[in-house]
């Protein structure tokens, strides 16, 4: 069924929550209108400040995500939440369904907390999350706080879609360990130590703060990440926690690191339609005589997979 585009994005802006979450369904449905709703939403976007939100299962994401939000609302301004869940292995949506940890927040008309399930896409992120985060902002959100699937070592997608990541960890859970193996060093713009109230948060601070002295060299005017402990659950450390990311963002704009960051954003979300784009005309090529041809001569030696490779892509491209 098709819809009125316009009016949809219209309501959307007046900050329906309908509205916003039919659009976000035509997103993540790879709806047949979704390059007219994204052709509405491009000249609306660009004023929202996303902030990704990661780490190990069970550091307190969602209670954290719950409390920011809390704050943004106390400062007046509007806030969309997307929470990415694992799928389910008999519906395909979000297993564990954010919202609910969320409650608090259900019956204000300036928070829309969306659930996205991953199906099955790596990194800790919805393959969709990039437009739904464009959703969002066209609906007027000021803050879109992105909280993704429990990272593992690959899963650090959140930092190519951010404007700033903030990595969270708790003490007693093996975090250091996984810190330095996983490679989240590198993708954090801000570290917090939830459930600072526990034993060892003290020293799970120092041992983050000793391994981002071990990174690379920074210079005077570069970013260092600061490290900031917090009680979620009781709102402690929550306005430090908001004061630093606001801090990150004013140094963002100052040194003109957040356009980039942007622009480095919108290349690589094209880059993944093209390849999505062409990877579905490959598949329209199985059991396409063209393929098959291709696949005789390198049984044959008379071709090698990346000569047969590249003339498939001249094919598809006309080049």
């Amino acid at each position: 069924m098709t819809v009125d585009v316009p009016q949809l994005v219209a309501q959307a802006r007046e900050g329906r929550p309908r509205a916003v979450a039919r659009l976000i369904s035509l997103v993540e449905g790879a709806s047949p209108q979704l390059r007219e709703v994204m052709a509405a939403l491009a000249p609306l976007a660009g004023g929202a400040y996303v902030v990704g939100l990661t780490g190990s299962p069970g550091v307190g994401k969602s209670t954290t995500t719950s409390a920011l939000v809390s704050a943004y609302r106390k400062a007046g301004k509007r806030v969309g939440v997307l929470a990415v869940d694992p799928s389910s292995p008999f519906s395909g949506g979000a297993l564990l369904g954010d919202r609910v940890r969320m409650s608090d927040h259900a019956s204000d008309p300036g928070v829309y907390i969306r659930s996205m399930a991953t199906r099955g896409h790596l990194g800790g992120l919805a393959w969709s999350a990039p437009q739904a985060i464009r959703v969002l902002d066209a609906a007027g959100c000021d803050v879109i706080l992105v909280e993704t699937v429990g990272v593992g070592q690959s899963e650090v997608e959140i930092a190519s879609q951010a404007d700033t990541s903030v990595v969270l960890l708790a003490p007693g859970m093996g975090d250091g360990i996984q810190a330095a193996k996983a490679g989240i060093l590198e993708i954090g713009d801000l570290y917090v130590v939830n459930k600072a109230d526990r034993d060892g948060a003290d020293a799970t601070a120092r041992e983050l703060n000793h391994m981002l002295g071990l990174g690379e060299a920074r210079g005077p005017a570069d970013w260092r990440p600061p490290i900031v402990k917090t009680v979620a659950a009781r709102n402690e450390g929550i306005d430090e926690f908001v004061e630093a990311l606001e801090k990150h963002r004013a140094w963002l704009e100052k040194h003109d690191v957040l356009d980039r960051r942007r622009t480095r954003r919108a290349a690589r979300e094209v880059e993944t339609i093209a390849v999505t784009a062409l990877r579905e005309r490959i598949d329209d090529l199985r059991g396409d005589r063209r393929l098959g041809a291709l696949a005789r001569r390198i049984v044959a030696g008379e071709l090698d997979p990346y000569a047969a490779a590249d003339e498939l892509v001249a094919g598809l491209t006309g080049g």
